[in-house]
């Protein structure tokens, strides 16, 4: 069966029962990757292995196994990559709130930047935060804020969501060294430092974009601030009333999100200058790479940060039944959301597996003319179809990276990366992994999400194609 029409029956599959029959969103993606699964070829299965770069004994190895192994198989790495940071950050958010650690942050950022200025002082964090860090994780850190200057601004609950959103969201496709833009710029040869400013500049016209849709979304679908399990409003509202004095410090309180950053970013930085098998490097600069390479570690990172955001829970409650408590239903609440999770991440994989990729692909060669908006659009209908960016903007580039050079082009290879990186924003949906966090961590609907997430991102990805051609065709570079 055509790639194309199995991954329309997968997508009609969970719209069917979310909407129709009010199924669990777990069961309804699970059912909608079995279904996907089922109707894909074992020649797909294999030419999509092949393509992703598997030996052939590996590509047949797959193309022979069972629709159970396989979606067993993509659950399993969903749950593997996001489930201890999603289990470790409810910890965090759920200490940093019940603690007053939150409490203190929003205070001391009210001070700095104004009541009426905390959207900015967001969406500026997140553009931050994403050029090191994972957006999933900017998300994670982000979410306490978020919660706790909603109590005091109810109306603004979705405007501060969606600023948490933007910024990092763009930076994590934009600029290196996360995965994506560091591949394609690589696999087209354009320097790393040119990458990562032309990725501040349009992430930041984006951003502004995104900006600008959250202030009327936040007029036109304004959602009010929910219960979620890991803490309700009435004990976030308590927190307002907290005296000063009864709140840990300021630095200890930022600390369960300071940390992180320091850690993932001085990993990054540190692999970058410093070449472990250069021999002029000293025993110190040696030694110092290793133990960033262990602490600079995504889930060690968090597991750091939330010992100490244990330490403020239990500095607070000198109780251990109501420490355990809280801990227990923190786990509980992420439990359920790294099920989500890897329920849509395993829909996704059945749906790569139809090896739609290479067939939207092939539908490009040939047209090279307006490579700009070609390139965004591959890398829209790759990401919409199976739902990872990252995956989006590798098997774009895998499809225009040998279509010519800035000769052919007219300008600068860098604006291709750009728009790639533009394209792999359209469409976040149901088969993101990252729509299940955002959905399930706000205690939202899915069509508010659909609201709040995907068309914010759908603005954002079409300005900054916008921003690129205009940029190419004034500055070419060439």
């Amino acid at each position: 069966m055509n790639a194309l029409l199995i991954i329309l029956i997968g997508v009609a599959t969970v719209l069917f029962c979310i909407i129709a029959l009010r199924l669990h969103a777990f069961l309804s993606l699970l059912l909608a990757a079995l279904v996907t699964g089922l109707l894909t070829s074992q020649k797909q299965i294999y030419d999509f292995a092949l393509h992703s770069g598997m030996a052939e004994a590996a590509a047949q190895s797959l193309s022979t196994q069972n629709v159970g192994a396989r979606l067993a198989n993509g659950f399993g790495s969903t749950a593997g990559k996001i489930g201890i940071l999603i289990a470790l950050a409810s910890i965090i958010g759920t200490a940093l709130m019940k603690s007053g650690g939150a409490e203190r942050i929003v205070r001391s950022l009210l001070r700095l930047v104004g009541k009426e200025r905390t959207d900015l002082a967001l969406i500026a964090s997140s553009f931050t935060l994403g050029i090191p860090v994972f957006f999933d994780t900017v998300f994670y850190l982000l979410l306490p804020i978020v919660k706790s200057a909603s109590v005091r601004n109810p109306k603004k609950f979705s405007l501060y969501v969606m600023c948490a959103i933007a910024g990092g969201t763009m930076t994590h496709s934009l600029v290196p060294p996360t995965p994506g833009p560091l591949f394609v710029a690589k696999e087209l040869g354009v320097d790393m430092g040119l990458m990562m400013l032309g990725g501040i500049v349009v992430g930041a016209m984006t951003v502004t974009a995104g900006y600008i849709y959250a202030r009327w979304a936040n007029k036109k679908w304004a959602l009010d601030i929910r219960d979620t399990p890991d803490i309700s409003i009435a004990e976030l509202q308590e927190k307002l009333e907290t005296k000063e004095e009864d709140l840990p410090g300021f630095w200890l309180s930022l600390m369960p999100i300071l940390l992180p950053i320091i850690l993932i970013t001085g990993n990054t930085f540190l692999e970058m200058v410093i070449n472990p098998k250069d021999p002029s490097a000293s025993a110190f600069q040696q030694r110092l790479l290793e133990v960033f390479k262990i602490l600079g570690d995504t889930n060690i990172a968090l597991l750091v940060s939330t010992s100490i955001a244990m330490y403020l829970l239990w500095h607070k409650t000198r109780n251990l039944k109501e420490f355990e408590k809280n801990v227990g239903e923190s786990l509980t609440s992420a439990g359920m959301i790294i099920l989500i999770t890897a329920a849509g991440g395993a829909f996704g994989q059945m749906l790569q597996q139809t090896d739609v990729g290479d067939k939207v692909g092939a539908l490009a060669k040939g047209y090279q003319t307006a490579i700009l908006p070609l390139a965004f659009i591959i890398t829209a209908l790759v990401r919409t179809a199976q739902g990872s960016a990252t995956v989006a903007m590798v098997t774009a580039i895998g499809v225009l990276s040998g279509i010519g050079g800035a000769k052919a082009f007219g300008f600068h290879p860098v604006y291709l990366a750009l728009v790639i990186g533009c394209g792999s924003k359209i469409v976040p949906w149901m088969n993101d992994s990252a729509f299940w966090v955002i959905t399930k961590m706000l205690g939202l609907e899915t069509k508010e999400t659909l609201r709040l997430f995907s068309l914010m991102l759908i603005v954002m990805g079409l300005t900054g194609l916008f921003v690129v051609m205009i940029l190419a065709y004034l500055f070419p570079l060439v």
